[in-house]
């Protein structure tokens, strides 16, 4: 008689039940052998080691050859939902190839963070992405890993990037998507281990929680990340608020929560919240973190021995992460789970490359052109090509990168573009934060001898990234241009020649001077392994420009409030109280769209009802190209303060010459109400404004855009409704 498999081996039982008994089946000191990230085998029970840490923020990270595609900012600048879907898809594809290979050859891996975190890192199927953080302030050196400064264009683009990681499948993972870090943590980089947000619950539920909630109930994150920083008081990865009350209660959310790396160990050393490793290793672990990053786990062992955490509470985590291993077909044959067999040569094959210059492209954000200087053409006799980001390859990468089997710089694109007769001068000019010797006379002897001249400033690296111990300024001490930088755009302008000022950088630069001076500014962020193929194809007519800006670009850094002021008063196009350089939904296109025949469903609708708005677009102009359709509200008789419009509704549509095209929105009683003083969401009798365009219904939008936007008013009219967050 053949006897059964135990259940936790069986594929026809549920997740739930199998994840029960594997973790019945465990000792004490088995299951706290799998709440670190570098999880132990368990060879008795077949279960393997695995390492939990993989990040593919925009790629494969740190594990090899992968298709890199924009950082996450340029990814957000698209206004692009279905683009984000089908960029994660990619992703998810190489991951499964990669780990799948990695399996068949044995290799655990290894690099100089192996030694810390174990080896098998950056090899597995759960991903620490993406950052869904509000990028409330242009000075923190992880902005650019964020979809920008909008709570509904956060929770929009994260949900889709969710998705495509995830997959379909009705049964399986394609991978585990962590939205990450839960939560306000948005800066100062410095400091980050033991600094409180002060948070006013409006400000939480208002701006900092609500793409998490919509990402977890909406975009059904199979994993949360819990931030460093404490807010009011409380470490974020020990928060019962945060990861019980909120997470689990009120958005009934079924996945593990894991800390950022050391955090549960800054729990005691960071925030001296505790005294021991042993209570902040409880507190974690009772409070709702489920998996460390980390070591301070391990003693979870004394924790148990002393009474300060059940068998029991570590139950409840460790069923969280085996339920997730199995939905990963960990513990099924391979020929079960439809993603094993996805071959390791798609990683930066042509076909994802091609995807990763469409995203590029989609990306890049025309902010000037002044007498249609831009599209340039392509026979000039000669063409200088200047600045410290015109051939530098590490700029095209960001961070949190993987490796592109090659890359296309600005400068490489434009030579391949232009005509064979074309001399195109290249100077460097000077470095991006200091001089370089001899290179502000070399670059004005390039631009002297050249038809135009194609500049490329910016920031790197080495002006904005997360805090690292051989990182001296992560966050950013100023908006503006570095010195030489400005030196450098000023002496070339001298000379008279047509100019095209193109920044690669992170996060928004203030450039008054540029913006009055220069006649054509493109946006192009860091844009991943085709950027320089993108830009030239901008630069040159092949392709319209339609991104539009995820965050607002201010005109000084005086303008900001102090970085560690957690309220929004005077941050984002929501809250600012200055006018901006270039504001929040703005770009600029080849072409141009007008739009007529707003409708709305209903010039007055009662409480709990939704409203449908449409509009008719049409491309006016005489090239083929992207419109960003936004749908933007303004609450006209709130009862507290509420953001002075805010976006609910875009989308991006492309139109021949002459075409036109109907698109529509709908508005449900969430997008109508406002969140009160207490925290309670309440939608409120009242008029309200809806307003549909290419950009905000500011008066700096509408100068800058030659905006002909459409709006109309209605009214919400019966009792206040109170609604779930």
């Amino acid at each position: 008689m053949t006897e059964e498999p135990p259940i936790y081996k069986n594929p026809e039982r549920s997740f739930e039940e199998r994840a029960r008994d594997l973790v019945s089946r465990m000792t004490v000191t088995e299951k706290i052998s799998q709440m670190k990230n570098s999880a132990s085998a368990i060879p008795r029970l077949g279960i393997s080691r695995y390492n939990w840490w993989n990040e593919c923020l925009h790629g494969v990270a740190m594990a090899g050859i992968a298709t890199v595609f924009p950082q996450a900012i340029g990814l957000a600048a698209t206004f692009n939902q279905d683009l984000l879907f089908e960029v994660a898809n990619i992703i998810s594809d190489e991951a499964r190839a990669k780990h799948h290979e990695a399996q068949r050859r044995g290799e655990w891996g290894f690099n100089f963070m192996s030694v810390l975190f174990g080896k098998g890192l950056f090899q597995g199927l759960t991903f620490w992405s993406p950052n869904i953080n509000i990028f409330r302030d242009p000075r923190w050196g992880r902005g650019q890993e964020t979809y920008g400064e909008d709570p509904y264009l956060t929770s929009q683009i994260g949900i889709a990037f969710i998705k495509g990681l995830q997959g379909n499948h009705s049964k399986y993972l394609k991978t585990v998507a962590t939205p990450k870090h839960f939560a306000c943590y948005s800066g100062p980089e410095k400091g980050r281990f033991s600094f409180d947000s002060i948070v006013s619950i409006k400000d939480l539920r208002e701006t900092y929680l609500f793409a998490f909630k919509e990402c977890v109930k909406n975009g059904n994150a199979g994993s949360v990340m819990g931030a460093y920083n404490k807010i009011n008081g409380v470490p974020c990865c020990s928060n019962k608020f945060l990861l019980k009350t909120l997470l689990r209660e009120e958005w009934g959310f079924n996945g593990y929560v894991v800390s950022d790396c050391t955090a549960i160990r800054n729990i005691k050393v960071g925030h001296k919240y505790v005294k021991s490793h042993a209570q902040a290793a409880a507190c974690g672990v009772k409070n709702g973190c489920d998996l460390e990053c980390g070591w301070t786990y391990e003693h979870l062992k004394e924790a148990f021995k002393k009474g300060l955490i059940s068998e029991e509470q570590i139950d409840a985590a460790v069923l969280n992460l085996f339920r997730a291993r199995l939905k990963l077909g960990m513990f099924d044959p391979p020929e079960m789970v439809p993603y094993t067999s996805i071959p390791f040569n798609i990683n930066d094959c042509p076909k994802h490359r091609q995807m990763a210059l469409r995203a590029a492209k989609e990306s890049i954000v025309l902010l000037k052109n002044r007498d249609n200087l831009l599209p340039l053409k392509k026979n000039f006799t000669s063409i200088a090509v200047i600045g410290p980001n015109a051939d530098s390859k590490k700029v095209l990468l960001g961070n949190y990168n993987g490796t592109p089997s090659k890359s296309v710089t600005p400068l490489e694109g434009i030579r391949k573009k232009v005509e064979p007769a074309t001399k195109v001068l290249y100077a460097k000019g000077c470095n991006i934060k200091d001089r370089s010797v001899g290179g502000l006379s070399k670059a004005l002897e390039a631009a002297r001898k050249s038809e135009v001249v194609i500049i490329c400033l910016g920031i790197d690296q080495s002006l904005e990234s997360e805090d690292m111990p051989w990182v001296r300024h992560p966050d950013r001490q100023y908006l503006e241009l570095p010195p030489p930088q400005q030196e450098l755009l000023e002496a070339v302008y001298a000379l008279g020649k047509p100019m095209v000022l193109i920044l690669l950088n992170g996060s928004p630069m203030a450039i008054p001077w540029a913006d009055e001076h220069i006649p054509a500014i493109l946006e192009a962020w860091y844009p991943g392994e085709e950027g320089g193929t993108a830009i030239a194809d901008v630069l040159f007519g092949d392709y319209s420009p339609a991104g539009r800006l995820p965050v607002t670009f201010y005109k000084s850094t005086t303008d900001l409030p102090p970085l560690s002021d957690y309220n929004m008063k005077g941050r984002t196009y929501r809250y600012i109280e200055t006018e901006p350089l270039y504001p929040f939904g703005y770009g600029l296109s080849y072409t141009r769209f007008l739009y007529s025949n707003l409708k709305l469903s209903a010039q007055t609708i009662t409480t709990g009802e939704t409203l449908e708005i449409t509009v008719d677009v049409q491309n006016a102009g005489d090239r083929t190209g992207d419109e960003v359709v936004q749908l933007y509200l303004k609450d006209l008789a709130a009862s507290v303060r509420v953001p002075h419009h805010q976006l609910q509704g875009f989308h991006r549509i492309s139109l021949d010459p002459g075409e036109q095209k109907a698109v529509s929105f709908t508005l449900i009683p969430r997008q109508m109400a406002l969140i009160k003083d207490d925290g309670k969401c309440v939608l409120e009798p009242g008029k309200f404004r809806a307003y549909v365009g290419g950009c905000q219904n500011d008066d700096r939008s509408k100068n800058l855009a030659s905006n002909n936007g459409l709006e109309e008013s209605f009214e919400v009219i019966g009792k206040e409704l109170e609604l779930a967050y």
